[in-house]
């Protein structure tokens, strides 16, 4: 597959749809996002559930029209094929994957719920809809030339939707927020534009840039009802030296882009579980629980496969 066509898969499969899912998320009702205590399910609220079905059914029917009529349309339909990518990108794309049908997986749950949908039935109809969703991508990959069905990127697909089912199994709340920050790494200026021309193509360019999150409240990992609700203790992972797929490609447009080795980044930080926070403005209080997958930027520990422990005052 060509590099540069590969790394132009990222923007449909992995940032993509986790920004995308982020954006409908802060879309939602203020009264589905602002609740804090479970809904009242003793009778399904008609009304709000046709409307709930029609919006999924809505987003569904028209992703797969963009696929078919836009996305795929200059592209020659081959035979079935497959494409093993997971060591693409020191795996940051996967992390991606996952974090894309976490939002969606979480969106499909809470909209359920709120229309006073059983939890198993929210879980089976709703907590699946990241999967449900990306599968189709995967497949219409898998049909169209220069592109190819990856098993990688289903496992990842479905670990998001599993994170938000395993977690109201076991937990009956979302005690482990999966999250996700940006910057535009250093490697971007010295890409010629590869990694994208500006802040914006760089989100969904340079993987170098991308940091995915597990936050969990530190009063449940210890000193349990003596820290702040809202206080929360983030594992990370990042990667950076990344100028292509694989391997780093030497130039692009004409320029040289500098040698770089890869490598790997694990991340212990504080963070704030925007879901804890109370205010009395209900807008406010709307905004705070859109922003639950957002990771704050905080002073953090980083231990990477290059043998190096450094410090950050702040890492985004």
């Amino acid at each position: 597959m060509p590099e540069r066509l590969t790394y132009a898969l990222f923007p449909l499969n992995g940032a993509f749809d986790s920004c995308c899912s982020g954006l409908i998320l802060l879309l939602l009702p203020s009264d589905l996002l602002a609740q804090e205590k479970q809904p009242d399910t003793s009778r399904v609220k008609p009304g709000k559930l046709i409307s709930i079905i029609a919006t999924e059914s809505a987003l569904y029917l028209g992703s797969m029209a963009y696929l078919q009529f836009v996305w795929y349309k200059d592209h020659q339909r081959v035979p079935f094929a497959f494409y093993d990518d997971h060591k693409g990108y020191l795996q940051i794309d996967k992390f991606g994957h996952t974090f894309g049908s976490y939002l969606e997986s979480y969106l499909g749950y809470r909209w359920l719920r709120s229309a006073g949908v059983k939890k198993k039935h929210a879980l089976l109809y709703g907590a699946t809809l990241g999967i449900v969703l990306q599968t189709p991508i995967e497949v219409f990959d898998g049909m169209y030339e220069g592109w190819g069905f990856s098993w990688s990127d289903m496992i990842a697909n479905a670990a998001g939707s599993g994170l938000v089912i395993g977690q109201e199994l076991l937990f009956n709340e979302q005690l482990v927020k999966y999250k996700f920050s940006f910057t535009r790494s250093p490697y971007a200026r010295q890409s010629n534009g590869y990694l994208g021309d500006n802040y914006l193509q760089s989100l969904f360019y340079d993987y170098n840039g991308h940091t995915y999150w597990l936050s969990m409240p530190a009063n449940k990992l210890f000193l349990k009802d003596k820290l702040p609700d809202w206080l929360a203790i983030s594992a990370g992972y990042s990667a950076n030296g990344m100028f292509g797929e694989f391997e780093n490609i030497h130039s692009y447009r004409d320029a040289e882009i500098p040698a770089s080795p890869r490598y790997r980044q694990f991340l212990l930080s504080l963070d704030v579980d925007w879901t804890k926070i109370k205010t009395n403005s209900k807008f406010l209080n709307t905004i705070l629980k859109g922003m639950f997958f957002i990771k704050l930027p905080f002073p953090t520990i980083e231990f990477n496969n290059r043998g190096q422990l450094k410090g950050h005052w702040l890492y985004f």
